[in-house]
């Protein structure tokens, strides 16, 4: 059975004049166990959306979601939670780091919501992500790309079984972008973590293979024409 299963997964919004605009129609996606899969999609296209509803960030509209065995679209908003906490990491685009915490308790607060904190895993975290000497610094106290590190270490902290990445390399110079594609990918493989990566961007897609085009994928977007 694959890991990550999906069927008939729809999801609309209601715009501000009151119409109902469909944004997502998947028939069928599934990702193995440590496979890495990346989505080619254009801004606007519904990836993002997507990724919030694989992580129970949002519900769908019909469908069913089903990670590691369980359904998550049948689970309760705090199952949900916990589950997510549990089986998934996230990178954003935006890092998404508390600028108050330091990139050790950043890391920490990543697993307080799993299993609960366990310092010298998260300190050997970002010693594996080459952040020995910086986890006492504060997010504006390093690069956009020492953040990344710290975003990805954070997402590994609770042992899941997947990683969704969304556009992770997105506010990265292309050296940056080469070297945190390369951390991801490196360090989803060293834990047996699957990772699922979305972008726009081809020098970061040419880097995978298989590539999945998002705009084939999603029945909204094939009707709506290239974008």
């Amino acid at each position: 059975m694959a890991l990550l299963e999906i069927e008939n997964l729809r999801k609309s919004y209601r715009t501000p004049d009151g119409t109902v605009s469909s944004i997502l129609d998947i028939p069928r996606f599934s990702l193995e166990a440590r496979q890495q899969i990346a989505l080619r999609g254009a801004s606007g296209c519904g990836k993002t959306t997507f990724l919030h509803l694989i992580a129970g960030l949002l519900r769908p509209d019909s469908g069913r979601i089903t990670l590691s065995g369980t359904e998550l679209t049948a689970l309760s908003e705090s199952r949900r939670d916990a589950f997510r906490a549990r089986t998934l990491g996230y990178v954003f685009q935006t890092f998404n780091l508390l600028q108050g915490h330091t990139a050790l308790e950043n890391v920490l607060l990543g697993m307080s919501f799993g299993a609960g904190e366990d310092r010298d895993f998260a300190r050997s975290l970002l010693e594996r992500v080459g952040l020995a000497d910086r986890m006492n610094h504060l997010p504006r106290q390093l690069s956009s790309g020492q953040q990344q590190r710290v975003a990805v270490a954070r997402a590994l902290a609770s042992r899941p079984q997947l990683i969704l990445a969304d556009e992770p390399t997105g506010n990265l110079d292309d050296r940056r972008a080469a070297e945190a594609l390369a951390l991801i990918r490196e360090s989803c493989s060293s834990q047996g973590v699957a990772l699922l990566l979305v972008s726009h961007d081809p020098e970061i897609l040419r880097r995978f293979d298989p590539v999945q085009d998002f705009h084939q994928l999603n029945l909204v977007a094939r009707e709506e024409g290239p974008l």
